[in-house]
C-alpha cells in the first residue's frame, strides 16, 4: 500500500492540479483556481492562500487538493477547490483535505472564521464540511454554472468564542423572519427573537428612509478593472465602508445621472454576480434594481447577490423590494472591536429554479423551506379575495 502524502502545493504543480481538476469536473470549472495556469502559481506564492495537495508516492497524478484564502481585513478565509480524484473517493481523502487546511487556518489565530460554498448534486460534500465543524448557514439557488447551473449551499465554521460575542439585532424585516427560524433549527443559535422592523414595533425607534431613484432609468455598465478598482478605493477609502470579503470589484453600474454606483464583482464564466457595494449607500438603489438586473444579465450574469448587515434594514428593505430572496445568514461575520455582528446574503436569479437535482442534508432542509416560503411570498402573491 503506497503512502498518502500531504503537502503545500508548489509551481511544478500546476501542470498535476489543472488535471485534478478537469478528471473531476472536465470542462466545466468556473475557478481559475482550477483552470488558469498563472492564476494559480500566483495563489501558490500569495502569502494569503494555503493550498495542500495529496499524493500517493509513486502515482502519477495527485489524489487531492484543497485551498484556503484569507482576507487579512476581514479575518476570514474561504475554502476552496476542494477536490479528491475518482479513484480516491470513498476512502476519507476529503474529509482529511478539510481538517488539516482548516486546521492550518484556524491556528495561525488570524481568523475568525471559514466558509465554503458547497455543492449539493449529491450530500457527500456537505456531510464533510458537517462532520469538520461547519454549519449550513443557507442555499444559494443557481448560485454558479458548472457544466450546467448549480445551486451551492453556504456552510461556515468560527474560531473558538466567536459566536458568543454576537451583536443582537431587535429589528428586521418582516420577510427575513423565516430565514432566520431556519437557522435557529439548523444552527441552533439565538437571534434575539428579532420583531419585524415593517410592523408597529418599528415605529419604536428611528428607520432610515431609502432614497429614491429613477425606476425606468437606463443603466451604464463599465467593465474596466483597473479603472474600477481606482474608483472604488476612491469612493471607499475606509475597509470598514467595503466590507465584503474575497470579492474584488471589476466592473460598476450607474444611471447616466451618477445617482448612484454599484460596484459588482461580475463573473460570466460562473454566470454570477456580486454587488459589492453602492455609493453613496445600499439604499440609493431603491427602484433601480430592475434596469440593473437587466443589465448585469446582458452581460452574462443569471445569479446576483448581495451581503449586507442583518441590522441594515433600509439596505434590505431596497433589495427585498426589488425581489431579491434572503437566502443565508452569516452569524458572526464581521468583528467590530471585541463585537461580532451578523450579515445576510441575499440573492436574486433570472432563470428557473429547479430543486430536483439537489441532494439537500437534514441541516439543510430548513434552509430550503424558507427559500421557498420567501420566493413564493415574492413572486406568487395571494390574490386578494374581496369581503
Amino acid at each position: 500500500m503506497t503512502t498518502l502524502t500531504i503537502a503545500p502545493a508548489a509551481p511544478q504543480d500546476v501542470a498535476q492540479l489543472r488535471q485534478l481538476y478537469f478528471d473531476v469536473y472536465g470542462h466545466g470549472y468556473p475557478v481559475a483556481l482550477g483552470s488558469d495556469p498563472e492564476e494559480m502559481r500566483r495563489l501558490i506564492a500569495d502569502p494569503h492562500t494555503h493550498w495542500l495537495t495529496a499524493r500517493h508516492e509513486g502515482a502519477g497524478h495527485l489524489a487531492g487538493s484543497v485551498a484556503v484564502q484569507t482576507d487579512p481585513g476581514s479575518r476570514i478565509g474561504k475554502l476552496v477547490g476542494l477536490a479528491v480524484h475518482p479513484d480516491q473517493r470513498g476512502g476519507g481523502l476529503a474529509g482529511r483535505l478539510t481538517a488539516e487546511v482548516c486546521g492550518d487556518a484556524f491556528a495561525t489565530g488570524a481568523l475568525d472564521s471559514v466558509y465554503a460554498t458547497v455543492r449539493v448534486v449529491t450530500p457527500g460534500p456537505q456531510q464533510v464540511f458537517a462532520r469538520n465543524g461547519f454549519q449550513a448557514l443557507g442555499l444559494l439557488p443557481n448560485a454558479v454554472e458548472v457544466a450546467g447551473c448549480e445551486s451551492l449551499a453556504l456552510f461556515a465554521r468560527h474560531a473558538d468564542g466567536v459566536l458568543a460575542r454576537r451583536e443582537d439585532v431587535p429589528r428586521v424585516p418582516d420577510a427575513l423572519l423565516p430565514l432566520l427560524a431556519a437557522a435557529r433549527r439548523s444552527t441552533g443559535l439565538e437571534y434575539g427573537h428579532p420583531l419585524p422592523a415593517d410592523g408597529p414595533a418599528a415605529q419604536a425607534g428611528p428607520v432610515t428612509a431609502p432614497v429614491a431613484a429613477p425606476a425606468t432609468a437606463p443603466m451604464e455598465l463599465i467593465s474596466a478593472p483597473g479603472f474600477v478598482r481606482r474608483r472604488f478605493l476612491q469612493l471607499f477609502p475606509d475597509p470598514a465602508e467595503r466590507f465584503f470579503p474575497l470579492h474584488v470589484p471589476n466592473a460598476v453600474l450607474t444611471p447616466p445621472d451618477g445617482s448612484f454606483e454599484a460596484y459588482a464583482d461580475l463573473d460570466p464564466v460562473a454566470a454570477s454576480c456580486s454587488l459589492v457595494a453602492v455609493h453613496p449607500s445600499p439604499a440609493a438603489v431603491t427602484g433601480a434594481l430592475e434596469p440593473l438586473m437587466a443589465a448585469v444579465t446582458r452581460a452574462g450574469a443569471d445569479y446576483v447577490e448581495t451581503l449586507l448587515p442583518l441590522a441594515d434594514t433600509a439596505g434590505l428593505s431596497a433589495f427585498l423590494a426589488a425581489g431579491f430572496i434572503p437566502s443565508a445568514v452569516y452569524p458572526a461575520m464581521r468583528r467590530i472591536g471585541d463585537r461580532f455582528h451578523d450579515y445576510v446574503v441575499l440573492s436574486r436569479t433570472s432563470r428557473q429554479i429547479d430543486f430536483r437535482t439537489t441532494a439537500v442534508s437534514v441541516p439543510l432542509q430548513p434552509y430550503l423551506a424558507a427559500y421557498l416560503t420567501a420566493w413564493t411570498s415574492t413572486y406568487l402573491p395571494l390574490p386578494e379575495v374581496a369581503p
